[in-house]
């Protein structure tokens, strides 16, 4: 399976702010989608970084009620790790699993197609593992 199917279930929709959103829009933003990242975009379109709800906590935690007036490019994480649609599922747990990361989005001839979550890629490989249990089941109930 790939990261194509996740996205076909899933949907292609991405969440963003400009670099100049601060923490209120940003939170906001989080909380009406229910995600917990989303992607710092400019004008053109360009993908700049990400930022998590992780950022948020751990700006607030060095700097407290200052965080608030902080900008999405002062808290984004700019060196992004990416995958694209033919990704497999497994080469992208390993990524996010490696590199600590929850959300990886999603390129295609350097375009953005998509963005999806360990919680995607968990949800996927035990569907997955599901089907083959019962194509197992199957196999041993149709050979006895």
């Amino acid at each position: 399976m790939t990261v194509a199917a996740i996205l076909k279930r899933k949907g292609h929709d991405v969440a963003a702010v400009s670099p100049k959103a601060l923490v209120p829009e940003i939170v906001k933003t989080l909380a009406q989608h229910r995600i917990g990242a989303v992607l710092v975009k400019d004008s053109a379109d360009q993908l700049l970084g990400i930022v998590s709800e992780r950022d948020v906590v751990r700006a607030l935690d060095r700097e407290g009620a200052a965080t608030m007036t902080m900008s999405a490019a002062q808290l984004m994480t700019t060196g992004l790790h990416t995958v694209t649609s033919a990704t497999t599922v497994p080469q992208a747990m390993a990524l996010m699993t490696d590199s600590r990361v929850r959300h990886l989005p999603v390129l295609d001839n350097g375009e953005l197609v998509g963005m999806i979550s360990i919680g995607d890629v968990v949800r996927s490989r035990l569907e997955q593992q599901e089907q083959e249990v019962d194509s197992l089941k199957a196999y041993v109930a149709g050979s006895v």
